[in-house]
C-alpha cells in the first residue's frame, strides 16, 4: 500500500517541525502550508487522506478554509483549537471537521487520533463485504454501499456520520454512552469533552429530518428507535 498522506496546515512554524518529526518516524508521507490559501490549494491536489487544520490562519481561516473544502472532499479532518475558544471547536464541527485537539497538545497523542482514523478509514470493523441492509420503520441503511434512506429519499451523510449513525441502528433500543461511541465511531478512548458526538448528532438528526430516530437520554448518552 501507498504510504499515508498527511497535510498539516498551521501558520506556527514550531507545530511544523514537531508533528513532521513525528509523522516522519511513523513513515507517513506529508506535506505543509503556513495559510489557508496555499492550504486548501494543497488539500485539493495533494488528496492527503487527513488533514491536520488549525483555526486561526492568515488570511483564510481555517473554518472558511473548511467550509470550501467540504464542497470538493470528505477527507478526515482533525482541527487544532486554542483551549479557551469553545466557540471554535463548536463551529469547526459544524462545518465539517471530524475530530479536534486542543492547543497545547501532545503529540502522541496526535499520532494516536490519525492511527485510530486510518483503523476506522481503512479497516472498520463497520464495513461489510457482502451486501448488508438493515430495515426499519422509515429508515434503511445499506452497510456495504454506506447510504442511509428514509421514506426511499437518499441521505447525504459524511463518513463519520454514517458510522455513528450505524453504530446506534446496530444497538437499535440501547443506550450507547458518549464514551462508548468515541471508541466505537472515532476508535480512542477519550475521558473529558465529549462534544464532538453530540456535534455530529446533531447533524445526522437534521439531515434524518426527524429527531425522534435518535433520543437523547440526559446524563448517560444516546439510543435510536424506528420501529
Amino acid at each position: 500500500m501507498p504510504p499515508t498522506k498527511i497535510l498539516i496546515i498551521d501558520d506556527e512554524p514550531s507545530i511544523h517541525t514537531v508533528i513532521s518529526a513525528y509523522l516522519k518516524a511513523e513513515g507517513f508521507d506529508f506535506k505543509s502550508a503556513m495559510d489557508g490559501s496555499s492550504g486548501l490549494s494543497t488539500a485539493l491536489s495533494y488528496q492527503p487522506d487527513i488533514i491536520i487544520l488549525d483555526v486561526m490562519l492568515p488570511g483564510m481561516d481555517g473554518i472558511e478554509l473548511l467550509a470550501h473544502l467540504r464542497q470538493e472532499s470528505d477527507v478526515y479532518v482533525i482541527m487544532l483549537t486554542a483551549r479557551t475558544e469553545e466557540t471554535d471547536k463548536i463551529v469547526g464541527l459544524s462545518v465539517g471537521a471530524d475530530d479536534y485537539l486542543t492547543k497545547p497538545f501532545s503529540p502522541r497523542e496526535l499520532i494516536a487520533r490519525i492511527k485510530a482514523a486510518l483503523r476506522r478509514i481503512q479497516t472498520s470493523p463497520l464495513m461489510s463485504t457482502d451486501p448488508q441492509i438493515i430495515n426499519f420503520a422509515h429508515t434503511k441503511i445499506d452497510i456495504s454501499a454506506r447510504r442511509v434512506w428514509v421514506e426511499e429519499q437518499l441521505i447525504e451523510l459524511t463518513s463519520v456520520e454514517f458510522d455513528l449513525l450505524l453504530v446506534l441502528a446496530q444497538h437499535q433500543s440501547m443506550v450507547l454512552t458518549r464514551e462508548q461511541l468515541l471508541e466505537k465511531v472515532w476508535g480512542y478512548d477519550y475521558f473529558g469533552d465529549t462534544r464532538v458526538v453530540d456535534v455530529h448528532i446533531g447533524h445526522i438528526r437534521q439531515k434524518l429530518g426527524n429527531n425522534e430516530f435518535i433520543e437523547t437520554i440526559r446524563g448517560v448518552g444516546y439510543r435510536f428507535e424506528d420501529k
